[in-house]
């Protein structure tokens, strides 16, 4: 109670005097009582000083001053230790939060096709391919950054059979052709992931963006159709692309570090096959897969 009324007090700005006074007044009357208390004796040298009487800071400086110094320097050292000891930790629990994880899918691909036609005087022209579902399988090496962002690379192959057609009309003239060819692609991508719940949870959507190299290459397997003396595509053609990776598609936890993942992505890069066709084609290559597997997180 009477330290709690000091500083109440000393707090409000009342000088040293008027409380050396009301402590006295508030004696007699509990003496009255019979609860009588002493007066600190501290507070009879409140007096001595004009200085200490004028201000409670005066007081509070003659009470701490041999020590505020020391301690100034003490919060300052604490405060830099401190500081380190928070760089430190923040620079050794992300290494902690970093997750390797490996995985292996496999499933479906398919691939887009394309057809042109040309008309004009005289002549009459039409060329397609038509590709077939084919198989794909993904091998797969990521590291889990956060709960909400992962990096992975990934290698891809898949493998479709494609049906090209073309025909010419030139002054009542018919040249054409139809056949079947094999295809294949190898796809490196780096990818950049955005999970949208914890690590910890059970169902994980994500939604990926990356890029990386497309290799793609065909062979001819059988010409089915020949009429007259068309200019064939070559037996065998390959070509280096640079492709956009778009992922989707969900983790589903299991136990002891191992998830299910299914994922959609679509492929998309300039087209291979086109600049083989008569007339070219004129629309971008797609590659589109359903794949499902098993990752291993560490």
């Amino acid at each position: 109670m009477l330290v709690k009324c000091l500083g109440w007090h000393l707090a409000l700005g009342i000088s040293a005097i008027d409380l050396r006074r009301r402590l006295a007044i508030q004696h007699r009357c509990r003496g009255a009582r019979g609860r009588a208390y002493a007066v600190p004796h501290f507070l009879l040298l409140i007096d001595k000083s004009a200085s200490w009487a004028k201000s409670p800071s005066g007081l509070f400086s003659w009470l701490a001053g041999p020590w505020r110094s020391r301690f100034a320097d003490d919060v300052q050292r604490n405060f830099v230790q401190f500081g380190l000891l928070l760089l430190l930790g923040w620079n050794s629990t992300m290494p902690a939060h970093a997750q390797l994880y490996v995985g292996v899918l496999g499933g479906f691909s398919a691939l887009s096709g394309d057809s042109r036609s040309v008309l004009s005087t005289g002549s009459t022209a039409f060329s397609s391919y038509d590709p077939k579902n084919g198989g794909a399988v993904e091998a797969l090496v990521g590291v889990q950054l956060s709960d909400w962002f992962a990096v992975q690379g990934n290698y891809i192959w898949n493998s479709n059979e494609l049906a090209l057609s073309s025909a010419q009309f030139i002054n009542g003239v018919q040249q054409g052709y139809t056949e079947t060819r094999g295809s294949s692609q190898q796809s490196i991508m780096a990818d950049l992931m955005v999970y949208f719940r914890k690590r910890n949870s059970r169902l994980r959507p994500y939604l990926a963006v990356g890029t990386g190299l497309v290799h793609f290459s065909s062979s001819q397997e059988r010409i089915n159709q020949l009429v007259g003396s068309p200019t064939l595509p070559p037996v065998s053609f390959s070509s280096n692309m640079v492709g956009l990776h778009v992922p989707v598609g969900i983790d589903v936890k299991l136990r002891s570090g191992w998830a299910f993942r299914y994922t959609f992505s679509e492929t998309i890069s300039a087209n291979p096959i086109d600049d083989h066709l008569s007339p070219p084609g004129q629309h971008k290559f797609k590659n589109f897969q359903n794949l499902f597997g098993f990752i291993k997180r560490f």
